[in-house]
């Protein structure tokens, strides 16, 4: 099911901020890969496991530098780092222990990261000048 519903919000995302303009601002994806990027941090805080807030901060901050990277050069790297934060999503359990994250997180969290990378892929395939920041 949670699977389900991330695929439902990721494309309830697109066609919202699409309809409503926000997905033409070359800053939309990154926001949203900064934000998914940092969701381990709450969970951890949640548990309140010290150590665990300062690991998942440091892969946080890998994703926030392929989202600033991705806005300032070129948007393919959010592509990447979305879809790989949703692989990471299902094996993360494997080399960090938060115990603040949901059981349904991981399958939840793929779903909905990869569908947002594979998105605005289709969306640089379409228009590859959108791809490359202007000078």
């Amino acid at each position: 099911m949670e699977y389900l519903i991330g695929l439902i919000l990721a494309v309830a995302t697109v066609c919202l901020a699409t309809g409503v303009g926000l997905a033409r601002e070359r800053s939309f994806y990154p926001t949203v890969l900064i934000v998914v990027g940092s969701y381990y941090v709450l969970f951890a805080a949640m548990a309140a496991s010290r150590r665990t807030i300062v690991v998942e901060s440091v892969v946080a901050g890998i994703f926030l530098l392929f989202a600033v990277f991705g806005f300032k050069r070129n948007l393919w790297f959010v592509v990447a780092a979305l879809i790989g934060h949703g692989m990471f999503d299902f094996v993360h359990h494997f080399f960090i222990d938060n115990p603040g994250v949901p059981h349904w997180w991981p399958g939840f969290c793929l779903a909905f990261d990869a569908l947002l990378g594979l998105f605005l892929a289709l969306r640089l395939i379409r228009h590859p000048h959108l791809s490359e920041a202007a000078p």
